[in-house]
């Protein structure tokens, strides 16, 4: 029997078409989640407590939402209803990234929200590594949209590299390898790169965690109407942030601002303002494997041919860990029109 769908109330109003911004580990999906968070009528939440623990929960462990069903819907969901709470105690938990991404200062005493309630009609996460939550997140609202940040994996690793935070996960004390195989988190899927792991280059590693995000993503593009998944290129997106933010507006059917996501772009290449751009907050990623790509079907952001005087992908990597990545991840750079270097 098809499941009653539950209407959650925040702060009087109901959440209807929650948006929820998904991507690997420096994918840009922090980008167009700023984008949204600052946009009129959207209260978008980053890292809560409560969700990054249930994030953290499916993302090491998938199996607990397989084994539960609906109830790993509900106990997401009530995440949620606390989360998006608009008052002074709602964000008393708030990370500063959350903060940050609103263009706010995180305040010295716990009672001030990040978001006026007046005005609010549009709900929505950009959570770290959501995307391996993405069917839970569906099952707590099957009316969400998803909006996914598909980049060049050269550029994503060499970000990870530089990113204590990503290469903490790759630690022996954090790896689950022995208890949860395939491994998703880890991009681990065959029984030879079980056996490498230990002595992997932390290139590889990075970039099977980059590999397994996008084969989830396309099997999140193969089980999803088109009007609920939106896929966005970052190199689109940092070139022609207007025109995105177009696409963007007409898939929410909500108007997200065209002037926060050209001046968060031009931050992040660090052109006016001289503030150090902050690395993404990442948690636990989990991949599913599947060998299907993400098609950028009608209603996704269509790739520009590369300018001629475009920055080589993966610049900053050596030519070994250039290598590597394109080893361990050449299939999917190709099939998502990336171009390998031919390194090695």
């Amino acid at each position: 029997m098809k499941a009653t769908p539950h209407i959650l109330v925040i702060n009087g109003t109901k959440v209807r078409r929650p948006v929820f911004v998904l991507g690997s580990p420096h994918s840009g999906a922090d980008l167009l989640a700023r984008a949204v968070k600052r946009s009129a009528g959207f209260h978008l939440t980053i890292g809560r407590p409560g969700v990054l623990q249930m994030v953290y929960a499916f993302a090491q462990r998938p199996s607990i939402a397989t084994e539960r069903g609906r109830g790993a819907a509900r106990v997401l969901r009530d995440a949620y209803a606390e989360a998006w709470q608009m008052s002074g105690a709602g964000c008393a938990g708030c990370r500063a990234e959350c903060w940050e991404a609103a263009g706010l200062r995180p305040p010295e005493a716990g009672d001030a929200s990040c978001v006026e309630p007046r005005g609010v009609d549009r709900f929505g996460d950009a959570s770290p590594d959501l995307i391996y939550s993405a069917d839970v997140l569906l099952d707590a609202f099957p009316d969400a949209q998803l909006l996914q940040v598909i980049r060049d994996g050269r550029d994503v690793v060499a970000d990870m590299l530089d990113d204590e935070r990503c290469l903490a996960w790759f630690k022996p004390g954090l790896t689950n390898l022995d208890e949860v195989f395939p491994n998703p988190f880890l991009g681990v899927e065959e029984v030879v790169e079980r056996a490498r792991w230990p002595r992997a280059a932390a290139a590889v590693k990075c970039a099977l965690r980059w590999r397994g995000s996008v084969r989830l993503s396309a099997r999140l593009r193969a089980q999803t109407p088109e009007e609920q998944l939106m896929t966005v290129r970052y190199e689109d997106l940092v070139r022609r942030p207007g025109p995105i933010a177009d696409e963007v507006s007409e898939y929410l059917g909500s108007q997200i601002s065209k002037l926060a996501l050209a001046s968060l772009v031009r931050e992040a290449a660090g052109e006016p303002r001289g503030e150090p751009r902050r690395p993404e907050l990442r948690l636990p990623e989990r991949l599913i494997p599947d060998l299907r790509l993400p098609d950028l079907r009608k209603g996704d952001s269509r790739r520009n041919e590369r300018d001629g005087d475009a920055p080589r992908p993966g610049g900053r990597l050596t030519t070994r860990q250039l290598e590597q990545v394109e080893r361990i991840a050449g299939t999917e750079l190709e099939r998502l029109g990336y171009r390998l270097s031919g390194a090695g």
